[in-house]
């Protein structure tokens, strides 16, 4: 796990060769058909024969939340142990891998549908702002881990708090922290200039390859800001230049500006979060030498769990 554009598919591909693994995406967006260039989608010639888990799998019109994820991965995680190999969960969603590997109890809260219907109409009629001040008065730290534009999470948080009576946020430290999984969290960091650098390079490479015209393909098949799937960083950028918000030089700053912050959001998760053994990927070794230093972790830990 790490921030965007540090290197995580490249560090998981060589685990998954040298421990018999397969991989699982840990990425709240691959799911979706289509959105390939966005995502940092990985490649089938990239994959090298890796098997690849919860990528392509519901259409872009389609919601998905992180219950859901929940359930998908763990029946993955049985399936790969049952054949004799190494789940490897891969990603940057931080809410997502913790969901997964700890005692999260989602059904807990039940669901008030009056509710939802309530805010969603009132979203539909432009109060999403308003929704989003109001979280921001009941649960100040939820709402600072939920983007203004994301109206299902702010309506979930919302519901919950009138289910309840109590914030999401006292919600999710009252479930047990309970490990389901003898896992090994392995972080990959890097220095924050550098990062950013990549960061830039990454969504450059992404323009060059057809970001734009990805949207516009999304948007020409009724795919349009009302949908979770185009909330992502690097769609409801792009889309506000399409539809004539904003030119495709304020776009892509946009873009830039949106990545960074969000890799800064990944870092303080993981880092408050969860027990991560962190690697530093900035110094000026060769790649395959900090790669090699990190599959000798693994292997070590791995030893030890075997006796």
């Amino acid at each position: 796990m790490g921030p965007t554009a540090v290197g995580k598919t490249n560090l998981s591909i060589e685990i998954a060769k040298r421990f018999d693994g397969e991989i699982i995406s840990g990425d709240s967006m691959q799911i979706y058909k289509g959105m390939d260039i966005g995502t940092a989608k990985i490649t089938n010639e990239e994959m090298q024969g890796i098997p690849h888990h919860l990528i392509d799998i519901i259409n872009p019109d389609q919601s998905f939340s992180v219950a859901e994820f929940q359930t998908l991965v763990r029946a993955k995680i049985k399936e790969i142990q049952q054949r004799g190999r190494l789940p490897i969960i891969v990603g940057g969603t931080g809410l997502y891998i913790q969901a997964v590997l700890y005692d999260y109890q989602f059904s807990e809260v039940e669901g008030d549908v009056e509710f939802r219907m309530k805010m969603e109409e009132r979203v539909q009629s432009g109060d999403g702002m308003k929704l989003y001040k109001e979280l921001e008065k009941i649960d100040p730290i939820s709402a600072k881990n939920i983007h203004p534009n994301n109206y299902r999470r702010v309506i979930r948080a919302l519901e919950v708090y009138h289910t309840t009576g109590k914030t999401m946020t006292e919600f999710q430290k009252d479930q047990q922290r309970t490990l389901l999984y003898p896992a090994l969290l392995i972080g990959l960091t890097m220095d924050r200039t550098k990062l950013y650098k990549r960061i830039e390079m990454r969504v450059e490479k992404m323009l060059e390859v057809g970001l734009v015209e990805e949207v516009e393909q999304l948007y020409k098949c009724g795919i349009g800001s009302d949908y979770q799937s185009m909330k992502a960083i690097g769609y409801k950028e792009i889309l506000d230049y399409i539809i004539g918000k904003q030119t495709l030089e304020e776009a892509i700053n946009q873009l830039k500006k949106n990545s960074r912050n969000y890799a800064k959001r990944q870092l303080t998760w993981f880092r408050n979060k969860m027990d991560v053994h962190w690697f530093d990927m900035t110094d000026g070794r060769e790649e395959w030498e900090k790669t090699a230093k990190i599959l000798d972790f693994i292997a070590g830990k791995l030893e030890i769990k075997a006796n």
